[in-house]
């Protein structure tokens, strides 16, 4: 007679599976709670203390770990030694496992779940059973995954047993199953102890969906996201109208999510290639995207919007007379989903929590061969401004200079980023050389650079900057300090009578 040891946590179609194979002749061995579901529902089981001889103990935190579990999975069945072995110590062979794990992941997620509560959900006998199964796949199915069910009923009613084929299917979907829970449970810890840098790391991400392709069409791309502390980010946005997004659609707005969490008031970020290319800020938020176009009425053609306040229909009613990719904001009114609709391509995206940006995370990327990891760059400036021009910025100065600044902490170093009136009037990222950055900018603005202040993500090595800020009508620049020929740049603002202020921190963004 065959047999199947079934135990798991989450129950869904495990009866209807069960009685199938019950049918087939099969023989259900089975524990606890799956043990008790399977006799209310009339088929026959045998508990697994009958087998073990050995009771359930310690509020069920041991019950499968014995010989007689783990060596009816991981005997050979065609090896005669084994065959002997089991013989004589009386242990019959296994020949499917059907188990999925305490709820780790979902324990973790609980806003009020205590230390205790997560640890009794760390699963013991459960991984064992399965990598045990796994290992010996060629003799035994082993299932982690409801979704398996009726292609391994289906197989068995055909042939009598899984093809080899389908056995290894299976094993390989163990492993990666236990790798998460693993992932999880270290991720967990190195968390309550503050462990930033492991000897070794191990993430663990779930799908969330795949893409059409990658920055090009020749690649392929997946979208996956973290576990916990996914609010506030694009892996809890909701997508209520368009196209599915793009690798560069999720690439793009998430440049723009995270400029946007600099500002409180009313404001819209309109990024291209992950470069903010217009920051507006307004009373309402149909003048912050007047005025984010205004700053770039060219580069936002194609773009993505990310909006702080709900979008309304005056806002909608502007933004439909553009081609726009993505629309990011906390929700859309009713008049605005009746307006931008209209276009059938367009991707509007709900994120409730889009103010949210107290959760901890971490900026990584792949290198050849490698992955570097960093913190977050939550930080705006390194303690106390330091005016250190004679000149002192006027307040509506300042104002524009705190504007400018947090628009440059998101543009691709070398940045330089120009601002006037809680509107970006240039931006210059991702050039080579920083006077490159500061005359693209200014090129790009045209006649509104004239009265705008200046904002750099790193020191002026030299003059020439200052100098091409003056000749431009630029009054005033905010700039992290640093550089042993501070003292050039500093004399050339009094020359010109630029403010100059210091903030003792850089934002370089590779």
């Amino acid at each position: 007679m065959k047999r199947a040891l079934i135990s798991v946590f989450d129950k869904t179609n495990v009866v209807e599976f069960a009685r199938e194979l019950t049918s087939l002749g099969w023989e259900i061995i089975s524990t606890g709670g799956t043990s008790a579901k399977f006799k209310a529902e009339g088929i026959p089981v045998m508990d697994i203390s009958d087998l073990t001889k050995f009771p359930e103990c310690f509020d069920g935190r041991v019950k499968t770990l014995h010989p007689n579990v783990e060596g009816g999975i991981l005997a050979i069945r065609d090896n005669e030694m084994h065959q002997k072995q089991m013989a004589e110590l009386g242990i019959e062979p296994i020949d499917i496992v059907v188990c999925n794990l305490y709820p780790f992941k979902e324990t973790i997620l609980k806003p009020d779940a205590g230390h205790e509560e997560i640890i009794e959900n760390i699963d013991i006998g459960g991984p064992t059973m399965l990598r045990a199964a796994a290992k010996n796949y060629k003799f035994v199915s082993v299932v982690t995954d409801p979704e398996d069910y009726t292609k391994v009923v289906e197989e068995i009613k055909t042939s009598g047993d899984t093809s080899l084929e389908t056995k290894e299917y299976l094993a390989a979907k163990v492993f990666e199953h236990t790798a998460h829970y693993d992932a999880l449970i270290s991720g967990y810890f190195n968390k309550k102890l503050n462990v930033t840098s492991p000897k070794t790391l191990t993430l663990t991400y779930e799908k969330k969906q795949d893409l059409r392709y990658g920055e090009n069409p020749h690649q392929n791309a997946t979208f996956y996201s973290q576990i916990q502390e996914t609010e506030g980010t694009l892996t809890a946005a909701n997508k209520i109208h368009g196209k599915e997004l793009s690798y560069n659609n999720i690439g793009d707005a998430d440049g723009a999510l995270e400029a946007l969490k600099e500002f409180e008031e009313p404001t819209i970020v309109a990024s291209k290639h992950a470069n903010p290319c217009g920051i507006g800020s307004g009373d309402t938020i149909a003048e912050a995207f007047q005025r984010a176009y205004d700053a770039d009425p060219v580069s936002i053609f194609g773009g993505i919007v990310a909006a702080n306040r709900e979008i309304d229909k005056a806002t909608a009613e502007i933004m439909s007379g553009i081609f726009l990719e993505v629309i990011v904001a906390p929700s859309f009114s009713k008049e605005a989903l009746e307006v931008l609709t209209k276009k059938k391509n367009l991707r509007l995206l709900e994120l409730s929590e889009i103010l949210k940006s107290d959760y901890s995370s971490f900026k990584g990327k792949t290198v050849l061969g490698g992955f570097l990891i960093q913190e977050m760059d939550k930080q705006l400036i390194g303690g106390e401004l330091e005016v250190v021009t004679e000149r002192k910025p006027s307040e509506k100065e300042m104002e524009d200079l705190m504007f400018a600044w947090k628009t440059v902490k998101h543009a691709k170093s070398n940045g330089i980023a120009l601002a006037k009136d809680k509107t970006s009037t240039g931006v210059g990222p991702g050039q080579v050389s920083r006077i490159w950055a500061l005359e693209n900018a200014i090129r790009q603005g045209g006649e509104r650079i004239k009265g705008s202040v200046l904002a750099s993500d790193a020191f002026f090595p030299f003059s020439d900057c200052v100098e091409a800020a003056h000749a431009a009508g630029i009054t005033a620049i905010i700039q992290p300090g640093g550089s042993i020929r501070d003292k050039d740049s500093i004399e050339a603002a009094n020359k010109f009578g630029i403010a100059m202020v210091f903030t003792g921190m850089r934002h370089f963004k590779h």
